[in-house]
């Protein structure tokens, strides 16, 4: 009997055309964005002065708020994938909430949070702390809507290790902490850093919240995705120009992100 042809897998072949038609409506933008470039321009574009700080605070807050995921969503997702309580599936409702919920409603939320006029911000003004509108504030945002993506990446990636070797440390008397530092983190450590550099990329290219919550000051608070903006009301081809940066940096990331995934999987 005649097996499948190479490279088919079994599909039927007019699965391969509508995946092909959803990528090019993919690669179609993307590929649009590049021809657009105005290539002798390209090195002045995007070294301006506005586009250099841009980037720099971009990367270093989109860092800050991967660093924060990590430190708040590896014990959440650990908590989601590896015990049962009433409300569970309430909790995970809401904690992948930033996932469908528009970016600008949530940098409301935590402008009524953490602004002055806020549930925490009149105690923080107080005791001379202002969040919003400040470099912390763009990294609040970022850590509010990149979260979510480390935490289902793990919790993926703890579901599919399972608990047999956790178990088998706690029967030979290893205590809870020791069975998490020495078993869990080393067998899901791949998902966690897939989950960490997509929530990275997530960050990057936060807009919507990081826009309401902390505004758009140069060197400040205006991000990279905010600095497009602006400069697509006044200089259009800086605007192409720092938009392929930003998908250059993009792809790079999801690259590292899918060899991430790889390595759990193997």
């Amino acid at each position: 009997m005649r097996g499948p042809r190479a490279g088919f897998s079994g599909l039927p072949l007019w699965l391969f055309v509508v995946a092909a038609l959803g990528a090019l409506f993919i690669l179609l933008p993307l590929a649009a964005i590049v021809v657009r470039v105005d290539w002798t321009r390209f090195p002045e574009l995007v070294t301006s002065e506005s586009s250099i700080a841009a980037l720099k605070l971009s990367l270093t807050t989109s860092a800050a708020a991967t660093t924060l995921c990590i430190l708040a969503g590896t014990p959440m997702a650990l908590v989601l994938a590896r015990s049962a309580f009433p409300g569970q599936q309430v909790l995970r409702a809401l904690v992948l909430l930033p996932l469908v919920l528009p970016p600008v409603v949530g940098g409301i939320a935590l402008l009524y949070t953490f602004g002055r006029q806020g549930l925490l911000g009149g105690t923080l003004s107080t005791l001379g702390v202002d969040i919003a509108f400040s470099t912390t504030a763009v990294v609040l945002a970022q850590t509010f809507v990149a979260l979510p993506f480390l935490v289902l990446s793990l919790e993926g990636a703890l579901r599919s290790a399972g608990g047999r070797y956790e178990a088998v440390a706690a029967t030979l008397g290893a205590s809870p902490t020791t069975v998490l530092r020495r078993v869990t983190i080393p067998l899901v450590l791949p998902g966690l850093l897939s989950g960490a550099v997509l929530s990275f990329a997530r960050a990057l290219g936060e807009f919507g919240a990081t826009l309401t919550f902390a505004g758009s000051l140069q060197g400040v608070t205006r991000t990279l995705p905010l600095e497009i903006y602006l400069q697509r009301e006044t200089d259009p081809d800086a605007a192409v120009a720092l938009s392929l940066v930003l998908v250059a940096v993009a792809v790079l990331v999801v690259a590292l992100a899918h060899r991430s995934s790889g390595s759990a999987v193997r």
